[in-house]
């Protein structure tokens, strides 16, 4: 008996921090969302080259992903203006 009131609390608490965690959500403009979304898939880009460099062996290879870096970090600063 007791587990089960139990496991009825976890399911109340897992509610209520669901429901705070929607009404503290900023609403964002279609413009807001689409930079948003925008800079994340600048940031995974970023990240993705990054893991590459760290394993590129031809120095070519590694030029190419250098620049690829440069120019999502040029990206990234446009985007925060």
């Amino acid at each position: 008996m007791a587990r089960g009131w139990e496991s009825k609390s976890v399911e109340l608490q897992q509610a209520d921090a669901a429901s705070d965690r929607s009404q503290h959500r900023i609403q964002l403009t279609p413009e807001q969302a689409a930079a948003q979304r925008r800079r994340k898939a600048l940031e995974l880009s970023r990240n993705r080259t990054l893991q590459q460099m760290a394993v590129a062996s031809n120095p070519r290879h590694r030029q190419m992903l250098e620049a690829a870096l440069a120019d999502l970090d040029a990206q990234l600063a446009r985007e925060q203006e």
